[in-house]
């Protein structure tokens, strides 16, 4: 923590599990679409693709702790060792880093206990993105003024994710909804990265000036282009999988003359 690694490496797993999603949500609507056609459309490959994400995602968790406590400085499981500050500051990380795996822990279940609803995957998304905006939120008490607003935009961009997740889990299964969700969840892992370049540039780059008001406004504009570069990359997503779709259509149809 307080370190660009530690940003960067939330910053990767976020926008990794963001393409995946975006991914995964693409693949579904295609394969609905073309039953007959698509044999991605089975669910028994779909819960074979839960359970393996269920796996990843508990195992960023455990990367990120053990990040926390054997490198950057950490207390290597001697917490008594540390000043309150570090040690309120490692739990709040901790604490994320624990719902997040909770969530990998219900894919893993709903995906091999047929008796657990699979709406239980999105209830402990929102709940794991909803705790992060909250600990984020109570995050930066005395910092400077560039420091709180970077927090900020992430405490918005995780609410607004829970909120995504929430209203899946609410409503039936909608591709527009995922797309959006997703989008949100490319936008901080980005906005990760882009947090530890203005608190900890690496390289022995100039810092930033935490106190200037025009750095904020102008990461204001960064983190709306940010969110247009994640609308890019589901654009491309998008994109890629209607191509194979009318290539298999057209090959379909070419059997069929």
């Amino acid at each position: 923590i307080g370190d660009f690694p530690g940003h960067a490496l939330p910053g990767v797993f976020f926008f990794v599990i963001g393409l995946w999603w975006s991914t995964k949500s693409i693949l579904k609507y295609v394969c609905k679409k073309h039953k007959q056609t698509c044999y991605l459309g089975s669910k028994a490959l779909f819960q074979r693709l839960e359970f393996l994400e269920g796996i990843a995602v508990v195992t960023m968790t455990l990367i990120g702790i053990i990040g926390l406590q054997f490198f950057a400085g950490g207390p290597h499981l001697i917490i008594h060792n540390e000043s309150p500050w570090k040690r309120v500051l490692r739990l709040q990380h901790l604490t994320l880093y624990f719902f997040f795996g909770l969530l990998g822990v219900a894919s893993i279940l709903c995906s091999t206990v047929s008796s657990i609803p699979v709406s239980l995957i999105k209830l402990m998304m929102s709940n794991a993105f909803f705790v992060e905006s909250f600990i984020f939120y109570n995050h930066t008490h005395g910092r400077e003024m560039l420091d709180i607003f970077v927090h900020q935009l992430l405490v918005l961009v995780s609410f607004l994710t829970g909120l995504m997740a929430f209203i899946e889990f609410l409503t039936q299964k909608n591709i527009l909804l995922e797309l959006l969700r997703s989008s949100f969840v490319l936008l901080q892992g980005s906005w990760f990265w882009q947090i530890g370049f203005v608190l900890f540039p690496p390289g022995g780059r100039t810092a930033w000036d935490l106190l200037d008001h025009d750095n904020i406004m102008l990461l204001s504009v960064g983190f709306c282009w940010l969110y247009a570069l994640a609308f890019i990359v589901i654009g491309v997503l998008v994109r890629t999988k209607l191509e194979r779709e009318r290539e298999t259509i057209e090959m379909q149809y070419n059997k069929w003359k």
